[in-house]
């Protein structure tokens, strides 16, 4: 039993292994085999199964069955330039240089992607070869608009005439899935004189046309210019003869204006003289009043003075008086004193005398004594 349950486990194992690589081979398989798009390119497969149209997501595709187309989903510039020889003819039978840029992409649903695929094939990642395959149905729609305007028109009417090239550019860009998204007229300008054929009618009448336009226009911008000549000298007379009136009116005002201030001046004058005169009238006033006041004061000082001096007198001989006084009373205090000195010195002498009678009796008797003991 043992040993049929260890062979069933085994079978189930193996079983399993193989189912997990058949498993991760198919994974491995289907993910070489996925193709996915993106939001910038889809792509047509085509062959077993059918066209299908793969905008999001992905699809498989097997080898030799299937066949894939990529598809541009990007807007594309695509630039016309027609100048010089090649520029444009208008209504008028004038020559433009015209510069125009389109923008177009890969109509954004199945049907379009669709056709851009089946018409372009690959061209929509290319865009050069996409340029050169459409340039000539551009060019083509811009002469036939051009045809149906003039020079004038197409230069005050750019919207309008872009307009038109949109209108009929589109039903040509449906045709191969495509859609425009705008038109913009980047260089507009009339083509220089020499660049116009003589030998071609179209060339000719325009150039006769353009010729005499501009003959047209020198003569009109030379009536002009002659015209603004005699104005400007007409200008210049008359207002040469207003600046010698004005100068004459400016001349006559300043003799005025002088006269008026000489007169002025002079009263002014008068004015200052009488005004000085009387300044110095009461300057003298006032100089007298002044030396009177000086004088007054001076006598009055004079008198204060002496009576000043009349005082300083009279407190001197006052002050020496009684120095006098001070002197006669300090010498009698001083002889006082001296004979005061005079009693007490000699006191004091007999006081000394009779201290040293006083002292020297003894001293004798002693004396005395000794000399009868040396007797003996």
């Amino acid at each position: 039993m043992e040993y049929l349950f260890g062979e069933n486990m085994l079978f189930i194992l193996s079983m399993t292994g193989i189912a997990l690589v058949a498993l991760i081979t198919i994974g491995i398989v289907f993910a070489k085999l996925y193709v996915r798009a993106t939001k910038e390119i889809a792509f047509v497969r085509t062959g077993m199964g059918g066209e299908k149209v793969v905008k999001d997501g992905g699809a498989v595709v097997l080898p030799v069955v299937h066949e894939t187309i990529p598809v541009n989903m990007n807007t594309l510039r695509i630039e016309v330039e027609k100048t010089q020889k090649d520029a444009l003819i208008t209504k008028d039978r004038m020559r433009v240089d015209v510069k125009a840029d389109f923008y177009l992409r890969v109509a954004p649903h199945s049907e379009g992607i669709s056709m851009a695929a089946q018409t372009l094939g690959t061209r929509t990642m290319r865009v050069e070869e996409l340029k050169k395959l459409m340039e000539s149905k551009f060019v083509d729609v811009l002469r036939a608009v051009a045809a149906e305007m003039t020079m004038i028109e197409m230069h005050e009417q750019r919207s309008e005439f872009v307009q038109k090239v949109q209108q009929n550019v589109m039903n040509d860009l449906e045709k191969n899935g495509l859609e425009l998204e705008s038109v913009s007229l980047t260089g507009f300008d009339q083509t220089e004189l020499k660049f116009f054929n003589e030998n071609n009618a179209f060339d000719a009448e325009g150039r006769a046309r353009l010729t005499n336009i501009i003959e047209k226009k020198r003569k009109e911008t030379n009536d002009i210019e002659q015209d603004n000549r005699i104005l400007i000298e007409q200008r210049n007379l008359e207002a040469e003869k207003q600046s010698l009136t004005i100068k004459k009116e400016k001349q006559e005002a300043q003799l005025i204006q002088e006269q008026a201030l000489e007169f002025k001046r002079v009263d002014q004058q008068a004015a200052i003289v009488k005004q000085r005169e009387l300044c110095e009238k009461e300057e003298r006033e006032a100089e007298i009043t002044k030396q009177q006041a000086v004088e007054s004061a001076e006598i009055e000082k004079s008198k204060k003075i002496e009576f000043q001096e009349i005082e300083k007198r009279k407190t001197l001989e006052q002050a020496r008086i009684q120095q006098q006084k001070d002197i006669e009373v300090a010498e009698q205090d001083r002889r006082i004193a001296i004979v005061k000195r005079l009693t007490l010195s000699m006191l004091k002498k007999s006081l000394s005398v009779r201290r040293l009678v006083s002292q020297c009796k003894p001293k004798r008797i002693n004396a005395r004594l000794k000399i009868k003991r040396l007797r003996y």
